[in-house]
């Protein structure tokens, strides 16, 4: 899986080298950062307009669903903190919820049943070229959030994984306060009526069914509100994005 993993960051720094080399120029600039970032600005701005909040994802029917749905990127957490959570079943598992938040709180899967539960059948599409359709069970995330109140200056909702793609580096990914409250945009613990395959995710995933796979993050340890990225990681907004991968992944 890491040499995997090395030979797309390879491709993607290979494909755009003329780039980076100017980039890498301009970013050493007085001006070059500062032009960056407006245009990264504008680029969400436009992917709104072409993704408008109401948009909806196609949902399908229970005959549609795939007969094997892939497990893709990490299928076994080896953290310590997960395999604890593991050997037990996941009955100590939180999901811890803070950040710019009225009421930082922590829930179990219970808890989360206990706010909503709801289905749907959408599509999942892998950036590697293949797609699986399957019926995702879980809460929506926009109710998660009422109950802990979002700050008004909160911009983005981070989920902070348990996996680890490399040594020391967790996998994160995130999504913007309106694609936050999507109405098919779920944190789920369930996938064709079972609960959630560790394969797929366990204890609990994101789905964002408008984008692509790797915005899906698994295995969730923590959820952060914030209004920058710029103090996570490399400051992109998902482990993929710190290599190079669009942020909005929009299908």
């Amino acid at each position: 899986m890491t040499d995997r993993r090395s030979f797309i960051r390879m491709a993607i720094m290979g494909t755009a080298g003329i780039i980076v080399a100017g980039c890498d120029r301009i970013s050493q600039s007085d001006w070059g950062p500062k032009v960056l970032n407006k245009a990264q600005g504008l680029n969400r701005r436009v992917q709104a307009l072409l993704a408008p909040s109401s948009a909806m994802a196609k949902e399908y029917t229970e005959a549609d669903l795939s007969p094997v749905f892939r497990s893709n990127g990490t299928a076994m957490p080896t953290t310590e903190a997960y395999q604890a959570l593991l050997a037990n079943g996941f009955r100590d598992y939180r999901l811890q919820v803070g950040g710019l938040v009225d009421r930082p709180l922590s829930f179990s899967i219970d808890d989360l049943k206990q706010i909503e539960q709801v289905a749907q059948i959408t599509r999942h599409d892998c950036v590697e070229g293949w797609s699986a359709i399957g019926k995702w069970h879980g809460v929506r995330l926009s109710h998660v959030l009422d109950q802990v109140g979002v700050k008004s200056n909160a911009r983005y909702v981070v989920f902070h994984c348990y996996d680890e793609m490399d040594p020391g580096e967790p996998y994160y990914e995130s999504v913007d306060i309106p694609e936050a409250r999507h109405p098919q945009t779920l944190l789920a613990w369930g996938l064709n009526d079972q609960p959630l395959p560790i394969k797929n995710g366990a204890p609990l995933r994101l789905r964002v069914s408008r984008q692509l796979g790797y915005k899906q993050a698994k295995y969730i340890a923590r959820i952060e509100l914030v209004d920058s990225f710029a103090h996570i990681a490399g400051g992109n907004g998902g482990y993929w994005e710190d290599y190079g991968y669009e942020w909005y992944a929009g299908i």
